[in-house]
């Protein structure tokens, strides 16, 4: 099983658990990470590094965020790895304290 990217990464997108990550799993779109399951060894390195909780054991994921699976999956093969640490978005401290924020994703690719 794979580790999910849940939606308080949603206008954060620390970059904490990238740098960790030994099989560049992280896809990165304008305003959110996800990880590809086909990719993820289930490593457990990322969880601890992420600053706002929001990656989970695919068993672990709280139900409310359960759609994140097929998230998760869907962009991984749309958005392009990351495989490097970056400075977080402006005003993630901000967006990190935020709940509901599903409707903020952003479906777009990371431009570049």
């Amino acid at each position: 099983m794979a580790h999910i990217v849940a939606e308080p990464c949603i206008n954060c997108k620390y970059t904490d658990c990238v740098a960790v990550c030994p099989v560049d799993c992280f896809h990165e779109g304008v305003n959110f990470l996800v990880i590809d399951p086909e990719t993820c060894i289930d490593c457990g390195l990322c969880p601890p590094e992420c600053p706002t909780s929001a990656i989970f054991p695919e068993e672990d994921l709280p139900d409310k965020w359960h759609e994140y699976i097929e998230i998760n999956a869907k962009y991984a093969c749309d958005w392009p790895v990351i495989d490097s640490q970056k400075e977080p978005m402006p005003g993630a401290d901000e967006a990190a304290k935020e709940d509901d924020k599903k409707e903020q994703l952003d479906p777009d690719p990371f431009p570049g």
